[in-house]
């Protein structure tokens, strides 16, 4: 979306550019969120001093043919979430969703679960976006689901490249055998740029700080693997600046998640042979951090309430390590064993809405105490499989959605007076 559209000809103007953006859209398949007068999404940002974003794994949706191939029952992941056994006493499987097990490409069923998040203080979805073997993958949830559905303008978006390997680990039962590598060369790294600046940037619900549309990248090291380099990942980064900045925005604003897999390297300046971390993200010109899942820092053992301390207790250290802003992240829980053949240990135990409560007042006094942009990540939205969802379920129902309402509000002003 070209901004300078909307700075001349009025409301005339505005409208011109609106359908022409939609035509666009339409002739390269894909699709416009519905633009609703005084949106809840447009009127918040300018408004609310918290911004709560959960991750949504866009595992539920029925109609991709290569996720097909794995879920041969035709319904995603919710084959094995349905099908999971407890592997002791007292341990929290099955999950069964309190919905059922819907699919998420269906616009109806997705305009259900934005007003459900916008009434429980989630104001944005982090959506895992893929792309493998030169082809994007699992998009229908966002395309067919989320951006048809007719209240998409209630809730912001941006995207989170999952750019991690892909294929038959996904399927427990080795039915199938293939792999999809996540690192990309620097042609097919300028396609995904197009398509991500030309789809989804270009959404006015498209979630942005200061202006600046917000882009993140789950794995660093393997886009640096993919493009070559320090250097050669630096100057693809800077393109895809430009690109943005063409496309009418005034820059990008991009995100990386800080785990294990961001690599080391020497400073920019001369003679300083130091290594760190935060010479990598400032060379590559990161704005900010966050996590995806507090299991990529912290050893998932025992009681949430441990777990949850160790994984906060960490965020006073990044902020003396890097130089860039790093936004708290609060986990529901941890616990793969959907994905299992057999019980798998490394679950974590005891976790309950108030003690995720207890991590959310953490996450809110931590962007208040350090002056940050008042972004908190959660996982997930509706990470079912690996034990991580704020979407009701029969044993807890709305409880952990109530969680955030009570430290944000419905309005993101806080108090849960809403």
């Amino acid at each position: 979306m070209n901004n300078a559209c909307f700075a001349s000809g009025g409301i005339g103007g505005m409208k011109r550019a609106v359908t022409a953006l939609m035509i666009i859209l339409h002739l390269a398949g894909g699709s416009l969120c519905a633009v609703s007068t005084g949106s809840a999404a447009g009127e918040q940002a300018k408004t609310r001093p918290y911004d709560v974003a959960a991750y949504v794994w866009p595992a539920y949706q029925f109609k991709d043919e290569r996720w097909n191939q794995i879920f041969k029952q035709g319904i995603g992941e919710w084959e094995i979430i349905r099908e999971c056994k407890p592997g002791f006493p007292g341990h929290e499987q099955p999950n069964v969703p309190l919905w059922g097990y819907e699919d998420e490409s269906d616009p109806k069923v997705m305009e259900k679960k934005i007003a459900t998040a916008v009434k429980y203080g989630v104001n944005v979805f982090i959506y895992d976006w893929y792309w493998y073997d030169n082809q994007p993958f699992l998009e229908k949830g966002i395309n067919d689901g989320f951006l048809k559905a007719k209240n998409c303008q209630d809730i912001q978006f941006y995207l989170m490249w999952a750019n991690h390997n892909g294929g038959s680990a996904w399927d427990k039962k080795k039915s199938t055998k293939f792999f999809w590598p996540g690192a990309v060369d620097r042609a097919t790294f300028d396609t995904v740029v197009d398509r991500v600046i030309s789809r989804y940037m270009s959404q006015p619900n498209y979630y942005k700080i200061d202006g600046k549309p917000v882009f993140s990248v789950y794995e660093l090291s393997t886009l640096i693997k993919g493009l070559g380099g320090v250097e050669q990942t630096k100057d693809a980064l800077a393109s895809f600046r430009s690109k943005v900045k063409a496309a009418g925005f005034p820059d990008l604003h991009l995100q990386t998640i800080l785990w294990g897999r961001i690599p080391a390297s020497i400073s920019q300046v001369p003679g300083d042979k130091t290594q760190s971390r935060n010479n990598t993200v400032t060379t590559l010109g990161i704005d900010s951090l966050t996590s995806y899942q507090w299991v990529h820092s912290v050893s998932p053992k025992g009681p949430y309430s441990g777990w949850a301390d160790r994984a906060v207790g960490q965020w006073s250290g990044w902020a003396k390590e890097f130089s860039i802003p790093y936004f708290p992240h609060v986990s529901v829980g941890w616990d793969t064993n959907p994905r299992r053949n057999a019980y798998v240990a490394g679950t974590i135990v005891e976790r309950s809405p108030e003690r995720f409560q207890a991590a959310l007042e953490s996450a809110r006094q931590h962007v208040d105490q350090h002056g940050l942009h008042r972004l908190i990540t959660v996982n997930a939205w509706n990470e079912w499989s690996e034990g991580s969802s704020l979407e009701p379920d029969e044993r807890y129902g709305y409880k952990f959605l109530e969680a955030v309402k009570s430290v944000f509000g419905a309005d993101g002003l806080g108090g849960g007076k809403n």
